[in-house]
C-alpha cells in the first residue's frame, strides 16, 4: 500500500482510512467493495446511480488516416479505402468529408450504400453483444488513406445512423 511506509499493508490501509475520515463523513454513499467481484460491483453501481436511458454501449467514432497508423484504443476498425478517393478530384481535394460535395461524392460511389447498410446491421449485432457482456464504451475507428475525405464522410454517416437508432 502506498501509505504503509516501512510498516505493514494494514498500517497503510489504516493511514488511508484516517486521511479519508472527513470525506467519508460527508459522503452520501459508502460502498464496501471488499467482498464484491467486478460483476457485483457493476450491479451495485447501476443500482445506486441508475442505468442510462439509451440502449447499448456508448459509441465513440473517430476517423483516421492509415498513413498515420491505427488509433490504439479502437475496438472496431472500418476501412473505407475501397471507395474512390476524392483527393484526386481537384475541386474536392481541399475539402473534407464534412463538406457536402465530398460527402455526396463518397456516399454516392458504387458499393457505398450497400456497405453502409450491411455494416450498420453488423454493428447492431456487435453492440447488442457488447451490451449483453456489460461493455459500456466502444471505440469505432473509420479509416481511409489520409483520414480527411472518405473516413470523415463515413464516420459522420454512421454517427447519424446510430443517433437516429437511439444509440449514444
Amino acid at each position: 500500500h502506498p501509505l504503509q511506509a516501512s510498516g505493514r499493508v494494514v498500517d497503510g490501509i489504516a493511514a488511508e482510512r484516517e486521511l479519508l475520515r472527513d470525506v467519508r463523513g460527508e459522503a452520501d454513499l459508502v460502498l464496501d467493495t471488499s467482498r464484491l467481484n467486478v460483476h457485483e460491483l457493476r450491479g451495485r453501481m447501476r443500482d445506486f446511480f441508475g442505468g442510462r436511458s439509451a440502449q447499448g454501449p456508448r459509441v465513440s467514432i473517430v476517423s483516421f488516416g492509415y498513413k498515420y497508423g491505427l488509433p490504439v484504443d479502437a475496438d472496431l476498425v472500418v476501412d473505407c479505402r475501397f471507395l474512390p478517393n476524392p483527393h484526386w478530384i481537384p475541386e474536392l481535394a481541399p475539402m473534407t468529408g464534412l463538406d457536402a460535395p465530398v460527402r455526396e461524392y463518397v456516399l454516392s460511389r458504387e458499393g457505398a450504400q450497400e456497405f453502409l447498410k450491411a455494416y450498420f446491421e453488423v454493428l447492431q449485432i456487435l453492440l447488442a453483444g457488447d451490451e449483453r457482456e456489460g461493455k459500456h464504451f466502444v471505440a469505432l475507428a473509420v479509416g481511409c488513406t489520409g483520414g480527411k475525405h472518405r473516413s470523415v464522410a463515413i464516420a459522420e454517416y454512421l454517427a447519424a445512423q446510430l443517433t437516429d437508432d437511439g444509440s449514444d
